[in-house]
């Protein structure tokens, strides 16, 4: 029988889907330790993982390996290249979670603009008196730049202009027609320099994006929200900006190094709300995402793995 090895927690339905496979044996680890599922490795004909991290290493220890299916959408955390060398196809979960993402940048940036855990914090403090600062900021009227126009990008643009927020884009590699309704801009620095907001939904691999030259084309009063991937923000040039006031607010989903040290600099501001990268783990994002990672590892096992899913050029 094909075995497989499913790292990391799992929605119920996914393991409900596994179990119904009658030619399919499985190991199920749920804790996310990085270490906690590679014991199981060796047996493994199909690997289902979430976040931990698969290094060459990892994956020579796993002769029969023949599928590695990620819960998910990114793959930083797997050696894609170790893989390719074995001819073995690395997937994902394609379009289960741009809405779930967008939902969070949008409520993000509500969050930041009305000064939203500042005004908790207060009042659990007993300052009533701190409703009267009149802080918070509408954001009808105002001006958003999406740097990355895919489809969380896409989601967000609607999203904001339900709240009566002009949108801009920059996207280098898309074509005209997608960005039907919107302002296009050729460049992040010409949005940068026309914007209330910023919001941030491009890859890692493309590097820092909200460098110091970017950050002060920004006015005083802008939010910035990264719902994308830790490192697009150089976070130091942010966290010395925040304290000379330059930045209104951030809402932040992802960071540099995850999870984040006790005492990160950012955790002093209370114009910065941070999350545990966690836009896309809605309770029904969760479900599509076991589903289909689970799904890809039979149809691979079935000869019918969607080639759209595989992300390292191995079929």
């Amino acid at each position: 029988m094909t075995h497989l090895v499913i790292a990391g927690k799992l929605h119920p339905s996914g393991l409900n889907l596994l179990k119904s496979a009658n030619t399919i044996t499985f190991d199920y680890v749920p804790d996310i330790d990085e270490t906690s599922y590679l014991e199981f490795l060796p047996k493994a004909d199909g690997l289902v993982i979430r976040t931990q991290r698969l290094t060459a290493q990892h994956i020579a220890t796993a002769p029969n390996l023949r599928i590695v299916s990620r819960h998910g959408v990114g793959y930083d955390a797997v050696d894609g290249q170790a893989l390719k060398i074995r001819n073995i196809p690395l997937a994902i979960v394609g379009d289960v979670n741009s809405r779930s993402v967008a939902e969070h940048a949008m409520m993000l940036l509500l969050a930041a603009s009305r000064c939203l855990v500042k005004s908790v914090n207060a009042l659990r403090a007993g300052d009533w008196a701190q409703r009267n600062t009149f802080e918070p900021k509408e954001v009808f009227g105002k001006t958003l730049l999406i740097i990355g126009y895919g489809r969380i990008g896409r989601h967000l643009s609607e999203l904001a202009k339900a709240f009566g927020i002009k949108v801009l884009a920059y996207d280098p590699f898309l074509s005209n027609d997608v960005f039907d309704g919107i302002t296009r801009v050729r460049s992040i620095t010409e949005g940068l320099e026309k914007t209330d907001f910023v919001s941030l939904h491009i890859p890692k691999a493309d590097g820092v994006i909200l460098g110091a030259a970017e950050l002060d084309l920004l006015p005083r009063h802008a939010v910035i929200i990264n719902t994308a991937r830790g490192g697009t923000i150089d976070e130091a040039s942010l966290i010395e900006r925040l304290k000379q006031n330059k930045i209104g607010a951030v809402g932040l989903d992802v960071l540099a190094d995850e999870p984040p040290a006790k005492n990160n600099p950012l955790f002093q501001f209370d114009n910065v709300i941070i999350t545990p990268h966690s836009a896309g783990l809605t309770e029904e994002s969760a479900e599509r995402m076991a589903l289909v990672c689970v799904q890809n590892t039979l149809d691979y096992f079935n000869g019918k793995l969607d080639k759209s899913l595989v992300v390292n050029g191995i079929s």
